[in-house]
């Protein structure tokens, strides 16, 4: 069961991205999107917004508003649904059909702290 490992990557592709740990403070509605919703994400020494597709994967996404969790942050900005995303939630299970759980530290830590 699971699913194939995928090719190998120089030890380069992991290092180029930057991924901290960040503060969920709000979860609001992308309006005209079935599945994104905006989370506004404390890294400590700046915030970000950053869209999600989890509106239809929880029956309150705001639910994990105050939660920490992993996110890519040097990801290129990317507009959906009129909306500016700057960044990445990691979430665990969605490539494999499970209900997805956010990825996020054993304890909390300072927000900003990279990962890697």
């Amino acid at each position: 069961m699971g699913a194939p490992v995928k090719d190998a990557v120089d030890i380069d592709a992991v290092a180029a991205l930057d991924v901290r740990v960040g503060t969920i403070v709000a979860v609001g509605d992308v309006p005209g999107s079935g599945k994104l919703v905006r989370l506004d994400v404390d890294f400590g020494d700046f915030r970000r917004t950053i869209l999600a597709g989890m509106k239809k994967e929880r029956d309150d996404p705001r639910e994990i508003e105050g939660r920490q969790a992993l996110f890519v942050v040097n990801l290129a900005p990317r507009t959906m649904a009129g909306v500016v995303s700057e960044g990445l939630l990691f979430d665990i299970g969605f490539e494999d059909g499970i209900t997805p759980v956010l990825a996020v530290p054993e304890k909390p830590v300072p927000d900003g702290v990279r990962a890697g």
